[in-house]
Parts: C-alpha cells; structure tokens; sequence
C-alpha cells in the first residue's frame, strides 16, 4: 500500500456536489469529503452537530464549496484529473453551475489522510429516531435512538447532506414492517441499512459502480442487517425481477437519471406504492414531477432543504 496520497480538491457549488461526488467514485475514488460553508453555518440542528469543525472551513471569502478526495501515489494522477476535469464540465450540459470547477493537487502522508476522513465526521441525528455514527465514535443514544454505524470515508453517503437527510427522514415517515424496499444508486448503503433498521423485511441495494456496493456490504455488515438487505452490482432494469414488486423504492441520485427512471420505475413498484427521489436541484423539480406524472404517479410532496429537493411519488 502506498505511503503517500494526491489530495485532490475540488473547487465547485452545493448545486454539483452530489454529481461531482458520482463523478469521482466512477472514476475510482473511496471516499470524498465535502466543505460547503451553507451546511457550517445554516444547518446546525442538534447541540453536537458541527463542534468538530475546523473554523477554516468557516473562514471562506466566498461560497465556494469543496470536493476532497486522495489518491494513491501509485495510480496515473494525470489521467485521473484529466477524466474528472472533462465530465464536470459537461455537467454544464445538464444546466448544473459547477462554479470555478477547479481542480487542485497536494501531496499527504498516509497518517495525515486517515486522519482528514475521521475529523469530519460525528453523530448526526436525522429525523426522530435515526443517528448516523462513525464507527469510531462514542455515542450514548436515548430510548427510542436507532443507530446506524457507517464509514464515511469509504463511499458517498454519510447522513449530512440533503439530498441524503430527505431520504432518510421520508423513508422513517413511509416505512412498514412488513415492507419491501429497493434502494437505488445505494452508494455506501445508508438508506438501504436505515429501511432495515426501521424494520422492513427485504431491502434489496443496487449500483452501478462496483466499489460502492462492495463498502455497501461492509456496511450491512456492520450493521448486521445481513438478513435483510442484499446489495448488488447492477442497474434497476437488468437486475431486478418485474415480479416482486416493492412498497418503496428510493433514489437518490441526480435529476436527469430520474426522469429517465420514471417511464419503468412504476413497474416495480406496488400499486399503492411509494416513489421517494432526491438530489433534484431546484431548476429540475418541474422537470422531474412532470416526468413522474406522465408515467402515471401523483405527486404526494415535494420536500425542500437548501439547494435540493425531494420528491415523494405514488
């Protein structure tokens, strides 16, 4: 393993975060690390959210956000930069501002790199019930806390962001016991692992990107949710039987891939079934319920916090 790292960072706006993210674990990335000064300054919810920040995060002369990831030494750096740099600025294409999108370089020890993934993270409470804990932290949960013990530095998907939070707190709001739910674009299997945690009987997780569902298995683990929740490399179409139908599904991945979903997605769901999509930026909600509704949903809700939204289907 090598003992040096490229930090690599990122130079971008809360609106491309989440597809910027995607970017970077599609490219080979375990982990990103995200200071966006809206979520330092405006979000802090619980009297132990954010005392762990380093006050130069809050220091920004602008609201520039930015994307961290390292990588090993040992890979072609070059090429790497040179494919991330070329898919962020397409992201113009999809009307998403990605801001100056530059991309800087640093050199760091190996101690130092474990060390930047643990400091950004602490217990985050979500909705009424659901903790999100790093798995070095120390936590002590009131009666009715359900924990979930998650490695952050290791695939998209902690709890904090938005996009991430409106899931988690709709799928507490929609989730029976007896319920089968299909996580799609599962990432570090949060969402997955939060439906099993809520006590719903078969969750099946699905991605794209091979690595994600491997850190999505570790995370099961973790949470032993083995019985549960079964994670797969793969997309909705291809790998999911048409004949066992889920009470949710749950997405959240990017505007434009959703409304590509939205033609088929019906047709996995139950009838009374429930069709929960995040990661929707403001300009693209009328896009997406449009979407939803031609392929025969009613919209139930659409959620806003900061610069993303939620949509609940059925």
């Amino acid at each position: 393993m090598s003992s040096s790292w490229i930090e690599i960072k990122i130079n971008t706006t809360t609106e491309a975060v989440e597809a910027i993210t995607n970017i970077l674990f599609e490219n080979g990335a375990q982990g990103a690390m995200i200071e966006d000064p809206k979520d330092f300054k405006f979000q802090k919810t619980h009297d132990y959210d954010w005392d762990y920040v380093d006050e130069d995060m809050l220091k920004h002369e602008d609201d520039s956000v930015y994307i961290k990831t390292y990588i090993s030494e040992e890979r072609d750096i070059l090429s790497f930069i040179e494919n991330i740099k070329l898919r962020i600025n397409e992201l113009t294409s999809f009307g998403l501002d990605i801001g100056k999108g530059s991309i800087e370089t640093d050199k760091v020890k190996e101690d130092d790199w474990a060390h930047n993934w643990m400091k950004y993270y602490k217990p985050t409470k979500i909705g009424k019930n659901i903790v999100i804990k790093p798995e070095w932290e120390d936590y002590e949960a009131d009666e009715n806390d359900i924990i979930l013990e998650m490695n952050p530095g290791m695939a998209f998907g902690t709890g904090n962001h938005e996009t991430t939070s409106m899931c988690i707190s709709n799928l507490e709001k929609y989730v029976k016991k007896d319920f089968t739910v299909y996580d799609i674009g599962c990432g570090s299997g949060i969402l997955g692992i939060t439906a099993a945690k809520l006590g719903v009987k078969q969750v099946f997780a699905i991605d794209i990107d091979a690595m994600a569902v491997k850190v999505a298995k570790e995370n099961i683990e973790k949470n032993n949710v083995g019985d549960i929740v079964t994670a797969i490399v793969g997309n909705l179409a291809d790998e999911i039987d048409k004949n066992k139908k889920a009470d949710i599904i749950v997405a959240n991945i990017i505007a434009d891939i959703i409304v590509f979903l939205a033609k088929d997605v019906k047709t996995y769901l139950k009838n009374d079934g429930i069709f929960i999509s995040s990661g929707i930026i403001h300009a693209k909600i009328d896009e997406v319920v449009q979407s939803l509704e031609k392929a025969g949903f009613e919209i139930l809700e659409v959620e806003k916090k900061g610069e993303w939204a939620c949509v609940i289907a059925k």
